[in-house]
């Protein structure tokens, strides 16, 4: 047996977008021969090995791998329509593995957990730019109101193991994540992946249009997976309080729905026509996020331009095609 390192860093939701993207980060710093990747050993979790919404099984693999730091990804999600129709199982659902893997980690004396809010627990009446103080303002959106408290209670459980018992668990909230193993599913993706399956198709059937629901002009912050992969690692490293931090771009990084259809199009040489299909509603104009506090915190950062993370993703998808999620 080697010694063991001086950190084992638990990923739940591994095998995911966000999950992915970091293992792929940590296996180039080991490449680098990054002095602090040195001391972590790194596991990544997914569903098929673990189902955290029960208790004994989440207690016995924290038992099993004695993590010293988490980041907790796990979460059971869904499209708009799913969400509509299954708000209460989304609620149930989602605080039992939160319940669960928060609880696992103080009776295992985990030193610090991350875990990953969104965007979407934001009050449905809210004044942009929103920032970190803003959670718990008001009702989230009726559409996915099970899901958004059971992520807004994320940030009361941390509190609360950090009043009572003085542990160090966070939260952190990003913006729209797109990258390579995404959801790239006709009914369940978000904007980006959906459309570049969609384009894929387009392109593969000789259209010689190619039709973007709405007008087009609604904003929105996208970060790339591999620029969240970072700052999750950076947060677990570096980052000291229990008040929840929002992971996002520059507000002058928002960008329309419009100019990420274009950005697309080059991508995968579409020679077609964009067409805007405004019979289909908009949805919110916009959903700004403001990073004023990780800018204080760690100024130094630059994300990876977006027609860039673009191309690389849709590189990515064209190649891997046949074992994307579809």
């Amino acid at each position: 047996m080697g010694s063991r390192k001086e950190k084992i860093i638990l990923v739940t939701g591994g095998t995911g977008l966000v999950g992915q993207a970091i293992k792929t980060i940590v296996e180039e710093e080991r490449k680098l021969g990054s002095q602090e990747v040195q001391n972590e050993t790194w596991i990544f979790c997914g569903s098929s090995t673990i189902d955290l919404r029960k208790k004994d099984e989440t207690d016995a693999f924290f038992e099993k791998e004695k993590p010293t730091h988490v980041i907790h990804l796990a979460a059971m999600v869904g499209g708009l329509f799913h969400n509509m129709a299954h708000n209460l199982d989304f609620f149930r659902d989602n605080m039992s593995i939160n319940d669960n893997v928060l609880h696992a980690s103080f009776k295992y004396k985990v030193k610090k957990v991350v875990s990953c809010l969104s965007t979407c627990i934001f009050p449905d009446k809210i004044t942009y730019p929103i920032d970190e103080t803003m959670v718990h303002n008001g009702p989230p959106h009726t559409s996915n109101y099970g899901y958004s408290y059971a992520k807004r209670m994320i940030d009361v459980l941390n509190r609360g193991y950090h009043d009572q018992h003085g542990c160090m668990f966070t939260s952190v909230i990003p913006c729209n994540i797109f990258g390579p193993n995404d959801n790239f599913s006709l009914t369940s993706s978000h904007v980006i992946p959906a459309l570049i399956r969609r384009m894929d198709d387009a392109m593969t059937n000789g259209d010689k249009t190619f039709s973007v629901w709405g007008s087009g002009a609604p904003l929105r912050q996208f970060i790339y997976s591999l620029d969240i992969a970072k700052l999750f690692v950076w947060t677990l490293r570096h980052y000291q309080s229990i008040e929840p931090l929002i992971l996002s771009v520059d507000e002058v990084d928002e960008v329309s729905i419009s100019k990420a259809a274009e950005a697309i199009k080059k991508a995968h040489g579409f020679t077609g026509e964009i067409i805007y299909d405004t019979s289909k509603a908009d949805g919110q104009f916009k959903k700004t996020a403001s990073n004023r506090k990780l800018r204080s915190l760690y100024q130094e950062f630059s994300f990876t331009p977006f027609e860039q993370a673009i191309q690389e993703t849709v590189t990515w998808f064209k190649n891997n095609r046949e074992s994307a999620r579809l």
